[in-house]
């Protein structure tokens, strides 16, 4: 049985529409109540895993899912082992660096030789940092990073932004962006070669459905 890793939070509700269109019905994971983890298809053709996005590459890269939607972000973040197929397109925000409002930094350049650098995103930030040269001390931080350069604990952070107003309401500022990030569709690289559980025949379909979203 095909076996589909969906992601909880803001990509959920697009996530199982893209799916419902395919054939693929796991709407029940959107009910007032529902508490399960796991559903299978009224079809009974395949079943979902209900994950966090920060979860679902490496629940496709140990084959316990052959399909997943997550986030590009994640992919940059963790570089697991996983075939990445489709973008599709929703889920837009880019991961970028914000600093004080108040702070005299504009650029990312601008910041000072070892200064300390907030973000949940070690891997992005410090691949970042290491393309424009520059020596910075990445602090971990998997809350609320927004107040690292409040407290004054950091010059700046990496973080994920969409709208921008969480960054506004705190009294900071995009200076730079790393990059834009949308949700993926991958799979589990030897499922997908030998075409397990029809796997393929999904691909192709999710495929047709974003070329059509988008006109092509």
């Amino acid at each position: 049985m095909l076996t589909v890793a969906i992601p909880k939070g803001a990509l959920l509700k697009d996530s199982i529409r893209l799916l419902k269109a395919v054939g693929l019905d796991f709407s029940t994971f959107l009910e007032s109540g529902n508490r399960q983890l796991q559903i299978t298809d009224p079809t009974g053709t395949a079943k979902a895993l209900l994950v966090r996005n920060s979860d679902v590459s490496v629940y496709v890269e140990y084959g316990q899912a052959q399909l997943g939607i997550v986030g590009y972000d994640v992919l940059r973040e963790k570089a697991p082992n996983v075939a990445q197929l489709v973008d599709l397109g929703f889920g837009g925000c880019r991961m970028s660096v914000a600093v004080k409002a108040s702070s005299p930094y504009r650029s990312s350049l601008e910041l000072p030789l070892h200064g300390r650098v907030a973000s949940k995103f070690v891997h992005c930030a410090r691949d970042y940092f290491e393309t424009l040269d520059l020596p910075v001390e990445i602090v971990p931080l998997y809350g609320s990073v927004e107040l690292g350069p409040i407290t004054g604990m950091s010059e700046a952070i990496v973080d994920l932004v969409a709208t921008g107003n969480t960054l506004r309401e705190n009294g900071l500022i995009e200076i730079d962006v790393l990059f834009q990030s949308t949700a993926r569709l991958i799979a589990h690289p030897l499922s997908y070669r030998l075409n397990s559980d029809n796997l393929n025949h999904y691909v192709d379909q999710i495929r047709s459905q974003i070329k059509a979203a988008v006109g092509v």
